[in-house]
């Protein structure tokens, strides 16, 4: 390898190994599309979704949105606010799920429509926090710290990771789909989701009061 192609390889591997290590985590979004994955609904759209915005959010920080961000704590507490009201909504319908036993089945025709799947995924994206808090923050100090002329490799990389990472666990949703099958898969599945999202609610408010 020459030294021009292991200087572009370094920021590279650097963007997508942080950017891995950041979403390879349990978190409403990521469970909203697994469980789109199961039910093989807008799957492909939700993806590029999900992996653009990280890649926007991304080249925001590297770019210095970060520290607008920082310099503005109100903002930072009415998205806790807004992402705590938008999970809690969403954690409450996943318990009413639950407890309907009707509502179990992966039947596409009483899906929900490709405008109403990007408007949820547009809400666990980016009324989530924490999505400022690592992707343009964290992510954007590491790539800033980076020379100029490698952080566009950086940003590539670590665009790359989420691309991956929503492609996997939106598409290879389906390899689970023989267990989802069952009815009661399905309701352990949205009781997980709804204590995870009531959870995750909790913690922002908390995190609003402290920030208020």
């Amino acid at each position: 390898m020459t030294p021009s192609s292991l200087a572009a390889a370094l920021p590279f591997a650097t963007g997508f190994a942080l950017s891995a290590a950041l979403i390879i985590a349990i978190g409403a979004q990521n469970l909203f599309v697994l469980r789109q994955g199961l039910r093989r609904e807008h799957v492909g759209a939700i993806v590029l979704f999900c992996a653009a915005a990280d890649a926007l959010l991304i080249g925001a920080g590297v770019a210095g949105m970060g520290a607008f961000l920082t310099a503005l704590p109100r903002l930072a507490t009415l998205l806790a606010l807004g992402g705590a009201g938008f999970l809690g909504w969403y954690g409450v319908q996943a318990l009413r799920r639950m407890a309907q036993p009707g509502a179990m089945a992966v039947d596409a025709s009483a899906g929900t429509t490709l405008a109403r799947a990007l408007l949820a995924t547009a809400g666990f994206t980016l009324l989530n926090p924490h999505v400022y808090l690592d992707t343009v923050l964290l992510m954007g100090a590491a790539g800033a710290a980076q020379p100029a002329a490698a952080r566009p490799a950086f940003v590539a990389g670590a665009a790359l990771a989420s691309f991956l990472w929503f492609a996997a666990l939106g598409y290879g949703a389906r390899l689970l789909r023989p267990l989802f099958a069952r009815p009661a898969a399905w309701r352990v599945l949205d009781a997980g989701v709804g204590v995870v999202m009531l959870a995750l609610a909790a913690s922002l408010l908390a995190r609003a009061a402290a920030l208020g």
